[in-house]
């Protein structure tokens, strides 16, 4: 991991202006279920990345990161369903861009990690922590969940549109294996696009977890026609944790 070009101890105001100083930047609130956050954004993201693609001849990075996918809002939806938060469990959201789940899971009381490896996503879910008034319950840290430890385990890990490449499988896998609390409740929740193919994931995480599946349909927008997704959330726990728990 690089060292982070900005300190994300420093105050909200300074932090806005790091993230200022490279992009046109908003708040937007975002209502999911019970809990209300607030999110910065890229302004107009659409045009930023005609942009970009403008200025750069070659090896464009897209910031991915900064897109609120639908997926995640479906999961920090999840997230208000999970046990045990009135005894402030541990969450750790992995390859978070902005931090929407984890910011969520903090509004209900859990003890969150957002990590991600782009620097920016980092600062990004800083300033969003901070803006939101969870410094308390919240921290940021830089993890590629393929190759790097963090120093605890967790209750909880969440994941929102993290298959996207077959060679980080198996280091995922070996990640949910170290970092997975070894407890009943215990559980890694990750949530993908239902056209999103990951099976050779399923095939290496299912020798240490059973993976249970919910199918879920939503739209973008409220009108009636507008197109259907499918998306789905899938639930890892150690083999053996219902055994344990019985």
């Amino acid at each position: 991991m690089s060292e982070l070009p900005f300190d994300l101890r420093a105050p909200l105001s300074e932090l806005l202006d790091q993230a200022q100083s490279k992009y046109n930047v908003c708040f937007e609130p975002l209502v999911i279920g019970e809990q209300r956050v607030e999110i910065l954004q890229i302004a107009d993201m659409e045009n930023y990345i005609e942009r970009l693609a403008a200025q750069t001849s070659k090896d464009l990075e897209l910031p991915f990161w900064a897109k609120i996918w639908p997926t995640s809002l479906l999961l920090a939806y999840f997230v208000q369903k999970l046990p045990g938060r009135q005894n402030a469990p541990r969450l750790l959201e992995i390859g978070a861009g902005v931090g929407v789940c984890g910011l969520v899971a903090a509004r209900c009381g859990f003890s969150v990690t957002i990590s991600d490896l782009d620097p920016d996503a980092l600062l990004f879910s800083q300033i969003n922590i901070l803006q939101n008034g969870l410094q308390d319950r919240a921290e940021v840290a830089q993890a590629d969940f393929s190759t790097d430890r963090l120093p605890r385990t967790y209750d909880f890990i969440l994941g929102s549109e993290v298959l996207y490449h077959a060679s980080a499988y198996t280091g995922l896998v070996e990640f949910l294996q170290n970092h997975l609390a070894q407890r009943p409740h215990a559980a890694t929740l990750l949530a993908q696009g239902y056209a999103r193919g990951a099976q050779g994931f399923f095939e290496l995480a299912q020798n240490a977890f059973q993976v249970q599946q919910t199918i879920l349909g939503y739209k973008e927008g409220a009108d009636k026609e507008d197109e259907k997704h499918m998306s789905v959330i899938y639930k890892l726990t150690r083999k053996g944790a219902a055994s344990d728990a019985a």
